[in-house]
């Protein structure tokens, strides 16, 4: 099992600190300090759709230029950008029996490993 994401991001904090709460053995990949590799995004937009895997409500999304947000229009484009700033990415992914799932909520994280 694997957590993807930021670790100063709050939900990811969340999301680690449940997950290790219930004893739950899971690697973690920080975007920042080890990329995000192009393959593994087309893996998962693959499964959960590009458009939720790309985080419009973030601070690093209203940062961009109005011409960088105007120039996502598909897939190819929006991974282009999500390599090129990793926290545009909606976090954390949590890799699960082949599974990708996007976010935390402990309704969700519940749903997945069971009450």
């Amino acid at each position: 099992m694997n957590l993807y994401g930021i670790p100063n991001c709050t939900t990811v904090k969340k999301a680690r600190a449940w997950l290790v709460g219930r004893g739950l053995d899971v690697a973690f990949h920080d975007f920042k300090k080890q990329g995000v590799d192009p393959a593994w995004l087309r893996k998962v937009a693959a499964q959960t759709g590009w458009q939720a895997l790309l985080n419009p409500r973030g601070t690093t999304w209203r940062q961009l230029s109005e011409t960088d947000k105007a120039a996502v229009i598909d897939e190819a484009s929006a991974i282009a950008l999500m390599q090129a700033h990793p926290s545009v990415i909606r976090r954390p992914v949590l890799e699960h029996e082949g599974t990708y799932h996007l976010g935390f909520t402990e309704d969700h994280y519940h749903a997945i490993f069971g009450a």
